[in-house]
């Protein structure tokens, strides 16, 4: 008998992982100013602008993707002058919603995103064993239908993510076209 998973008590909902991509910007500002819309009894959710400079620029990002260097190299990285922006604000929010990998980090991180492929609203998973996320899943697919929401699952036994929800115990990426 498996031991009943630990509650989710803090999720984070990131828009603005990348500057140009603009539907969750507009969703973390709105639930920046409403908060009581996402909160819930037991839990705090942080609605979260993870780049701002690329989004006041209207731009993918400022000096490298955000979403590739969540990894041990770059979260390491000593803070000096040149560092890349985007490789300090890893770090930063490393700080904030990790340490990725320990237990004081997020429950739950949503990344919302905005692609140009014809996929409608779909969620991006990085793991298929990891029974929560499955569970919610099935919770979102069933409270969208007769909505369709497609999962990618983009799981590679060997690769430890760099993504920006990769901070989380339970990271999900959610892209709408």
């Amino acid at each position: 008998s498996s031991s009943a998973e630990p509650a989710v008590r803090r999720v984070g909902v990131f828009g603005g992982t990348h500057g140009n991509e603009v539907s969750g910007v507009l969703l973390v500002r709105h639930w920046q100013e409403n908060g009581a819309e996402i909160q819930r009894p037991g839990m705090e959710v942080k609605p979260f602008l993870t780049n701002p400079r690329a989004v006041e620029k209207c731009t993918r990002y400022i000096d490298t993707d955000l979403n590739r260097v969540f990894d041990p190299d770059s979260l390491g990285r000593p803070v000096v002058e040149d560092i890349p922006y985007e490789v300090r604000r890893a770090q930063e929010i490393n700080h904030i919603f990790g340490p990725k990998g320990s237990d004081d980090a997020y429950d739950l991180i949503f990344d919302l995103h905005n692609t140009t492929s014809n996929m409608g609203g779909t969620l991006i998973l990085e793991n298929s064993r990891d029974d929560f996320t499955i569970q919610m899943v099935h919770y979102i697919q069933n409270a969208l239908a007769p909505e369709l929401c497609p999962v990618l699952l983009i799981e590679h036994p060997s690769l430890k993510y760099a993504t920006t929800r990769s901070v989380a115990k339970h990271p999900v990426g959610k892209y709408e076209n």
